[in-house]
């Protein structure tokens, strides 16, 4: 598909995103570097791939369709050989009532490819086109099970006694570990997994996935595969693979179905041999509203109000892998602009935000956070990421740079956002330092988004009542009176994915709780059959008014401030929880389970 420059000058015009001097900057670099306009504008997200094809798909009027390759039927996708679909970029994706067959085409302007496809499927073909990542994942769908796959590969292999020496034959790009590794990636992707774990035990190599926080195990490799595939790991990440007595950690990018990856490697030293974990991190994610990301009602007040000011210190703050990268990729997404320089120091550079200057840690050459964000204020930034604020210099720099002007993102491990300040003062900031740089600050954690297509209601009895009560601090009706005002601005709002804004999907009265949410035992295909499908925040957004400044100057305990923040009107992270689980979003089991964790 070649897209004219003219339509992709078009589209960023009207995107507003790019001013005209960057439209004449990305074509001096298109002159410079030899490609096409649209793949430069791509590669630096300004448009995205699908906003693109569907005007070209007007431009040259054939119809645009987005397949979902997972309900393509086999004996469909099958009607032409699946070398021949990667060869021209097309899938047969369906056949209507009267037997037409509806192809996807990548570029329909292709004549050869649609004679060729003609004499395959006969004149009675009907073609649409679909963007070339669109019909790469249903082109996978010609793939059966990978772990059958891996598991015909590694049986191919000699069978050796186990041994910890490694041939070039092992590691070569067509070798069965070679070919064992790239499958094992491809699954983990496919499954929606954010982490492989390859684990040595006595007498195999356990692979687990985690998928929506939770660790699942999908294979169990030979024993004599154990060496060659950490090694062959090792090489992908550039790190010494005749280390093996120490951790180390490295890095490399992946392409599959025209998206790239990267995966964060880290290797550790065990009793049954080395142990490797891969962090999956796609570079062509998009960033979410606030909204998708579950923030609704008070949180998400708090927080547009606070991301608004000209200078400032904003805190996100919970235990690892509770989606405050996330949440500040979002947040920084949108105060992203052409007048504003965004600088950031990470460790390690989770999401790419095109526009933006995004450093790495890199304590080996002396990059540490410290002197990183020294180095960003002699950057004339307008705003500032820190990764974490892990000591009290980091602390004091943050804090003076929210002073000279500049607004302030940075994470921070606490339980919950009252907490927060305390800590900053055991960093040793002063209180009416606190008091005047800290803007709000975010609590957050991640639970497990019930599959809303097979989600199952139930009636809670008396006892299961009593427990919830329990729980969750509803000593009176007053305070259920309260958790249902919430529910209501919540359906008011629109929280939540494909759930109609109306009050009969309300779970809640002023007499209590008439109804809950579980997952189907048996799950369905959309979601797996597990009963779950993706993740889903529940927050708290601690703001910082007249009175709350004045405890923190007083030094006030963590409990105290969180008494006045709710009196204020902020939303505790376990009452968050409580309404999105009776909006049928996730269940109380989860809730319960991921903030026992604080």
């Amino acid at each position: 598909m070649r897209v004219s420059d003219k339509l992709v000058e078009d589209l960023l015009a009207k995107s507003e995103k790019v001013t005209p001097d960057q439209i004449a900057s990305l074509k001096e670099q298109e002159k410079n570097e030899h490609k096409p306009l649209q793949d430069i504008v791509l590669q630096a997200n300004l448009i995205s791939e699908k906003d693109l094809t569907s005007a070209f798909a007007e431009q040259i009027d054939v119809p645009f369709v987005e397949i979902i390759a997972k309900d393509i039927e086999k004996e469909t996708l099958h009607l032409i050989p699946e070398r021949i679909a990667r060869q021209y970029g097309v899938v047969v994706y369906g056949i209507d009532k009267n037997g037409t067959k509806l192809l996807a085409m990548e570029d329909p302007d292709d004549i050869q490819a649609i004679s060729f496809l003609q004499k395959q499927l006969g004149n009675d073909v009907r073609i649409s086109i679909a963007t070339k990542t669109n019909i790469l994942q249903a082109i996978d769908q010609y793939r059966e099970n990978i772990s059958s796959e891996i598991t015909e590969i590694i049986s191919g292999e000699d069978e050796d006694s186990e041994s910890d020496e490694v041939n070039e034959e092992d590691l070569a790009e067509d070798s069965p570990v070679a070919q064992t590794v790239n499958l094992l990636i491809e699954g983990a992707i496919k499954s929606g997994a954010s982490d492989i774990h390859i684990e040595p035990r006595e007498n195999y190599v356990l692979v687990r996935y985690r998928v929506d926080g939770i660790l699942r195990e999908v294979n169990k490799l030979p024993k004599k595969v154990q060496a060659a595939l950490v090694s062959r790991i090792k090489i992908l990440s550039n790190l010494k693979i005749d280390e093996r007595r120490a951790p180390q950690d490295g890095r490399f990018k992946i392409g599959i179905s025209n998206l790239i990856y990267a995966l964060r490697v880290s290797t550790l030293p065990i009793t049954d041999g080395e142990k490797v974990v891969m962090r999956i991190l796609s570079e062509s994610t998009k960033a979410l509203t606030l909204e998708q990301l579950g923030y609704w009602g008070p949180s998400l007040n708090t927080v547009n109000q606070a991301i608004t000011q000209p200078h400032g210190m904003i805190l996100v703050t919970g235990p690892t892998g509770s989606g405050k990268s996330t949440s500040l990729f979002s947040i920084l997404s949108l105060l992203n602009n052409p007048t504003v320089n965004i600088s950031t120091i990470e460790d390690p550079v989770e999401y790419k935000i095109p526009g933006t200057n995004q450093t790495q840690v890199n304590v080996q050459a002396g990059m540490t956070f410290v002197n990183g964000l020294r180095a960003l204020l002699r950057q004339d930034p307008n705003i500032i990421m820190v990764g974490e604020i892990r000591d009290s210099e980091t602390a004091g720099l943050a804090v003076q740079a929210a002073l000279t002007g500049h607004l302030v993102f940075a994470t921070l491990h606490t339980n919950n956002a009252a907490t927060c300040l305390p800590r900053l003062l055991d960093m040793g900031i002063e209180p009416f330092l606190i008091a005047s740089t800290v803007r709000a600050v975010v609590g957050q954690r991640l639970v497990r988004r019930l599959c809303q297509h097979c989600k199952q209601s139930f009636k809670p009895d008396d006892k299961m009542i009593k427990t919830i009560a329990q729980s969750f601090g509803i000593k009176d009706t007053s305070v259920m009176q309260y958790i249902y005002d919430l529910e209501s601005q919540a359906i008011a709002g629109g929280i939540g994915v494909n759930q109609e804004a109306s009050s009969k999907t309300s779970s809640s009265s002023a007499k209590g709780i008439t109804r809950l949410w579980k997952a189907n035992p048996e799950g369905c295909d959309e979601c797996g059959h597990v009963g779950f499908k993706g993740r889903l925040g529940i927050y708290e957004a601690l703001g910082n008014s007249t009175e709350l400044q004045k405890l923190i100057i007083s030094n006030a305990t963590s409990g105290v401030i969180n008494d006045q923040a709710i009196k204020e009107g902020m939303v505790e992270m376990l009452i968050d929880g409580f309404v999105k689980a009776l909006r049928g979003e996730t269940t109380i089991e989860e809730i319960l389970r991921v903030t026992a964790e604080a």
